[in-house]
């Protein structure tokens, strides 16, 4: 059971660069796009959680790490595909400093995230 866990955690992890790659964040150029088109996407990708439900959490960041259970690359992924987004400064923010408050907290230093302080 374990190992499922661990797979699907992972598949997570590779739907998110997916995203990423197709919104245009792996890339050098600055990506272009609304919450919307990353909602669609993620729809797409069949991720196990709805965008909505996780941005009306007290805390995403939390409920992704302990509910989702996903992958630490997944959460970076995850907030660096909404920091590029339309979505509100101040809850972009929020959310960076929650994920890199958690990912450093458990030796996991993001350049990808914290390069977008």
């Amino acid at each position: 059971m374990e190992d499922f866990i661990l797979k699907e955690i992972d598949r997570i992890g590779q739907m998110l660069m997916g995203i990423a790659r197709k919104l245009g964040l792996l890339s050098d150029e600055t990506p272009n796009y609304s919450l919307t088109d990353v909602k669609e996407e993620f729809e797409e990708a069949s991720l196990p959680f709805d965008l909505d439900s996780v941005l009306k959490q007290d805390n995403p960041v939390l409920y992704l790490v302990q509910d989702v259970r996903i992958s630490d690359q997944g959460l970076e992924m995850f907030i660096d595909i909404l920091f590029h987004s339309d979505l509100d400064e101040t809850r972009k923010k929020a959310l960076l400093e929650d994920a890199l408050t958690y990912l450093d907290g458990k030796g996991y230093f993001s350049f990808r995230l914290h390069s977008l302080i």
